[in-house]
């Protein structure tokens, strides 16, 4: 028989499935795959096209060829994946064929989403996460890794209250995962604890509610540190007065006089553990009168002989202090810096004082960074666009106890104080590069915009040559402003991710949702 006949006679797809259905869960958008496990696949993916193939019944007895989706309406419910395979036929003459399999996807809610819908407070494991400190700019970092990752997708319920951050999650290897990844990132220590919740004597079954305690190192950037004596030694007789230039998951000291550096990971610090003797919130700005480099620099570090005054004694006394800082690579005479005053630090501390009983040698003034607030300020004054890029939030509940959702004058200063967190945590995106390349920045279309329009403006008024370019982005307009803001530290325009959302391209993942978070008024500054 001729090959024609063959086909008209013969076929080969007799035996296979032609028709499927497939359960799917609305809520989180994962395939029930028999008979308990359920996974997570986007539509046309490999993962997919694996999972439908496997459901067809009866492409044993044949040989797969090729397999492909064609394309259906999303809202359609229906999957079709077009097959071609092959079989033996008469006399060794092997046939090839191709023909289109259609799958129903039914609604059916996995027992997860079930669950939760039932009772919203039902879950299984909690990660209590802690950071001792004043301040939360920790948290909105680690907020931004979390996005990236996409470590809180299965986060059944985030809440915020004093000190810290509570995760809730439906499966106790969930939280283990949130676990691992804070250990990747920054230096934690975690304790679990577990709850017996019921107990069925019948298949001898047990169901528990895990706790997980994780506590961050309380050392911060910037932070002032004296060293016990033994790991100061350990060390190799760094400091012991240092500071703290990094965290990640290594924390990174500096002896401001010398240079020298130490890095030391989360199991070094628990062993001997030691606390900040001064913070960012009791620093106090100086003028910089005189600066002159000595030797050479350490990486992003030089070494510099400073003359300074404080910024609060101009006009009231001739006080001037010589230190020796870190900072010879920004600092120029006329500039404003941060700097911890010690003459007047009251500081209660073994460690210090055993270092100060020993003939130790106190510097009167620790710069620790430059500032550039007057000059934002000028900016603000003129009415310049102050950023052009915003970053997303995760969704979350404030905890009534934090004090934060009240109306009182307590709640007042809970929220200022994290609205000046916020401000702070995104100053140091724009000062440090390192910082930014760890997370995702976004474009602000309407602060853009606004930006372009006002450039557009400034050049009519100047009848300027020059093309419009987006104020505060590389380029300010004018010379006076090149003048006043040229090395005022912001984010390039190369380094700023398209806003997927705005775009209709974010079809969304599980879990927690992320937004912007704020109303308009507070996305236009940030």
């Amino acid at each position: 028989m001729c090959v024609n006949c063959i086909r008209s006679q013969v076929d080969i797809t007799e035996g296979v499935q032609k028709q499927v259905t497939v359960l799917w869960c609305k809520d989180c958008g994962r395939y029930l795959q028999p008979p308990k496990h359920w996974m997570k696949a986007e539509l046309e993916s490999k993962e997919l096209l694996t999972f439908c193939i496997k459901k067809i019944r009866g492409l044993q007895k044949v040989k797969l060829v090729d397999a492909g989706f064609i394309w259906t309406e999303p809202h359609s419910k229906r999957l079709k994946v077009k097959l071609t395979i092959q079989a033996e036929v008469f006399n060794g003459a092997i046939l090839q064929q191709s023909f289109v399999v259609d799958f129903v996807v039914e609604n059916h809610m996995c027992p997860d989403c079930n669950r939760f819908n039932a009772n919203p407070n039902s879950w299984t494991a909690c990660a209590q996460v802690r950071q001792h400190v004043y301040h939360k700019r920790t948290f909105l970092f680690l907020e931004q890794l979390l996005l990236k990752y996409g470590v809180a997708d299965n986060c059944l319920k985030i809440t915020d209250i004093h000190e810290g951050l509570d995760f809730f999650f439906g499966n106790r290897a969930h939280a283990l995962k949130l676990i691992d990844f804070l250990q990747s990132v920054v230096p934690c220590r975690f304790r679990a604890d577990k709850q017996l919740v019921s107990h069925d004597t019948h298949n001898n079954t047990y169901n528990y509610k895990y706790t997980f305690s994780v506590e961050i190192a309380p050392v911060c950037k910037d932070d002032l540190i004296c060293l016990p004596q033994k790991l100061s030694t350990s060390l190799g007789g760094i400091g012991p007065l240092v500071m703290c230039s990094k965290v990640s998951n290594q924390i990174s000291l500096i002896d401001f006089c010398t240079l020298r550096t130490a890095h030391m990971n989360a199991d070094v610090y628990w062993r001997m553990p030691y606390k900040a003797i001064a913070s960012s919130k009791q620093l106090t700005e100086y003028v910089v009168l005189d600066i002159e480099l000595e030797g050479p620099a350490n990486g992003k570090f030089a070494l510099a002989e400073a003359q300074v005054a404080r910024k609060s004694d101009f006009g009231r006394n001739d006080n001037v202090f010589f230190c020796r800082t870190h900072l010879g690579h920004l600092l120029k005479p006329g500039d404003t810096a941060l700097g911890y005053d010690t003459s007047s630090l009251q500081v209660v501390a073994q460690d210090f004082e055993a270092f100060v009983d020993k003939g130790g040698v106190v510097p009167d003034v620790v710069l620790v960074r430059k500032s550039y607030e007057e000059k934002r300020k000028k900016r603000r004054d003129k009415g310049l666009p102050e950023r052009v890029w915003k970053l997303r939030h995760l969704h979350m509940d404030v905890d009534e106890a934090a004090g934060v959702s009240g109306k009182g004058g307590k709640a007042a200063q809970e929220r200022d104080a994290q609205e000046r967190d916020r401000q702070r945590f995104l100053e140091e995106l724009e000062e440090d590069p390192e910082m930014r390349q760890r997370i995702n920045v976004y474009k602000n279309e309407e602060a853009l915009a606004r930006a372009q329009q006002m450039a557009a403006r400034q050049q009519q008024q100047q009848q300027g040559p020059v093309a419009a370019k987006p104020a505060g982005l590389e380029e300010d307009m004018g010379d006076d402003e090149d003048d006043e803001d040229g090395d005022l530290p912001q984010v390039p325009l190369e380094e700023l991710l398209d806003d997927l959302e705005a775009l209709g391209l974010d079809e969304g993942r599980g879990g927690v949702e992320a937004g912007w978070g704020g109303d308009d008024e507070e996305m236009e500054d940030a």
